[in-house]
């Protein structure tokens, strides 16, 4: 379970079940379902926000913005960690984003000992595309046929990578116990 986390503006809470009804609210909502593609299969994607107790909820002024999720890989030789967010319509377009992927890539270079994050946004999400580089993040290359969208069809993805001496911006991520 990961911990509180406290940045300028943004705090990630580790997912609680009490907020997975609102978050697949926002998951069903305009402007997200079809970047993320929200299955027919409601309760295998209720489980999948839980992330196996690797996800955040985003909350910005005390209200519920969106869901960051996070994969590690732990093999030492091959350490690292992979990322996945969406937030409400109302919440995107206004730095959000950015900030909680800062706040969760510092904990993941400080805390957890990563040493290079990932994220993988569909080709034409060029929205996101440019707030990850904002972030620091580059592009590594394209994965053909990556995941099935909303619309049922394979689409590209963007693999993209940030080192942990790249990270633009941004405070240390404050764990609160």
């Amino acid at each position: 379970m990961p911990p509180l986390l406290r940045g300028p503006g943004v705090i990630l809470h580790p997912i609680a079940e009490a907020r997975l009804d609102a978050l697949m609210e926002i998951l069903a909502s305009p402007g997200v379902r079809e970047r993320c593609g929200l299955q027919d299969d409601l309760e295998h994607e209720r489980a999948g926000l839980l992330n196996d107790g690797q996800a955040f909820a985003i909350e910005i002024g005390g209200r519920l913005a969106g869901w960051l999720g996070y994969n590690e890989q732990d093999d030492p030789d091959c350490r690292y960690a992979s990322l996945d967010i969406f937030l409400a319509p109302d919440h995107q377009g206004r730095g959000v984003g950015s900030a909680a992927l800062r706040l969760a890539a510092r904990w993941l270079f400080e805390q957890r000992g990563h040493h290079r994050v990932t994220i993988d946004p569909a080709c034409a999400n060029t929205r996101a595309i440019r707030t990850y580089e904002a972030v620091g993040f580059r592009p590594v290359g394209v994965m053909r046929r990556y995941e099935r969208g909303a619309d049922g069809r394979w689409h590209d993805n963007l693999l993209m990578d940030l080192l942990r001496e790249e990270m633009r911006g941004g405070e240390r991520a404050q764990p609160q116990t």
